[in-house]
């Protein structure tokens, strides 16, 4: 009964600021609530008051991007789909693959100097698949460490000299376990949106997850190895406890963890909840290759309504919620850096934005190590990142050794894909 009352008030929340008449109401899903309630929200109600002509009615969100393609994918079944759907970057794929999504290409031709909206050619491609067009890049994220230095000060350690690798990351970390008393050292989100994470960890060590023509699991190489044996370095004398990413983020928001790997998305949140409780500061992920990337975490703006008149109304709020207006309410509200370089150099929106929130510019400093967050093909694409998920739990409760654990992980994501 709580749970249902939840979802009610969540589906009235939904509707706040958007219930005026209108000729089209557009039906919207997103994820990922605790982040994008509030950016959603006051995007839509500036939509409506340059376009009255249309509304927005937002479903109830979905918690996670695994979740949001499954639903996505009932209601493709039950023909109940959304007409813009925000979907993770390493979703679209199946999209495509079952003609669900739409073709942004021939909107975009119609425009007029497209080329000066600020949609940069490079971040254009994290949404195409296939040669296709099929997504707009709304809020983008970079994996990020996060730091309390109130207690990695004890250990000597300062925000001009913060570490670059992962030996000095666990370094820190324990010699903070060691100078606090019950404190905990490092916490790796490894479950975040299935497994970003792992690929980092391979992409930044120069590794890739497939064979060229995707039919071979290669990430069990040498340095796929290298990778896993990381993750297993984390949970090695107590450095790391076996826990939930809601235990470990309590426990840094009251000051009791001094190292926290994850996504800049979760930058808004642990600000609010952090308060002056300590002095928080980020730094880069760890890329140890010279040809080492990180995968851009985040999601894109999906149209999936075939109707033409929707589809119009589709188009203008997904270049409103992408563009300038909607890129800086969106950074404004959340963790994520824009798709979108307007707003960046604007006086009015964000230009002296990150000197004055400097722990958002670390993802940005980053923009030049993305790579495309990979997407299993076929069939199996959302069970492949399941399989993942379960090895990699085995390494994180030490029930496999790290090399057993691949091994077993490879043999598994290689019959799906067969």
């Amino acid at each position: 009964m709580k749970l249902k009352f939840a979802a009610a008030i969540t589906g009235a929340l939904c509707l706040l600021g958007t219930t005026h008449a209108a000729s089209i109401e557009l039906v919207v899903d997103y994820p990922y609530p605790e982040m994008f309630n509030d950016t959603h929200q006051a995007i839509a109600r500036k939509f409506a008051e340059k376009f009255p002509g249309y509304s927005v009615k937002f479903r109830a969100p979905t918690p996670d991007y695994e979740v949001a393609a499954q639903q996505a994918l009932r209601h493709a079944v039950t023909k109940q789909l959304a007409d813009v759907s925000f979907q993770g970057l390493n979703r679209q794929r199946i999209f495509v693959d079952r003609g669900i999504a739409v073709d942004l290409t021939p909107f975009i031709r119609q425009e007029k100097n497209w080329e000066h909206r600020g949609y940069s050619a490079s971040l254009m491609t994290l949404g195409q698949i296939q040669g296709k067009q099929v997504g707009v890049g709304f809020a983008l994220s970079t994996p990020i460490v996060y730091y309390n230095m109130d207690l990695l000060g004890k250990t000597g350690m300062t925000a001009s000299q913060l570490p670059r690798t992962w030996d000095d990351i666990l370094r820190v970390s324990n010699a903070s376990r060691k100078a606090s008393a019950n404190t905990n050292g490092l916490y790796f989100d490894w479950r975040i949106s299935g497994n970003w994470l792992w690929q980092s960890l391979v992409f930044s060590m120069g590794g890739k997850i497939l064979d060229e023509a995707e039919k071979k699991v290669v990430f069990n190489d040498a340095i796929g190895q290298r990778a896993m044996e990381q993750m297993g370095r984390m949970v090695q004398n107590g450095t790391m406890d076996n826990i939930s990413y809601k235990e470990a983020s309590q426990m840094f928001v009251s000051g009791r963890l001094a190292v926290l790997v994850s996504s800049t998305s979760r930058l808004g949140v642990l600000e609010k909840q952090i308060g002056n409780r300590f002095k928080l500061v980020t730094g880069m992920f760890p890329v140890p290759a010279q040809n080492g990337r990180v995968p851009a975490g985040g999601n894109v703006a999906m149209m999936f309504t075939k109707n033409p008149e929707r589809q119009k109304a589709a188009w203008e709020f997904i270049k409103f919620a992408t563009g300038p207006e909607g890129a800086t309410i969106m950074t404004k509200n959340t963790g994520y850096f824009p798709a979108n370089t307007l707003p960046i150099d604007d006086p009015e929106r964000l230009k002296g934005y990150y000197d004055q929130n400097p722990n958002q510019y670390t993802a940005v400093k980053q923009i030049t190590l993305l790579t495309s967050w990979y997407a299993f093909p076929g069939e199996n694409g959302l069970k492949i990142t399941d399989v993942i998920d379960d090895h990699t739990q085995t390494v994180f409760d030490r029930s496999a050794k790290p090399a057993d654990a691949l091994k077993a992980m490879a043999a598994d994501v290689q019959k799906l894909l067969d």
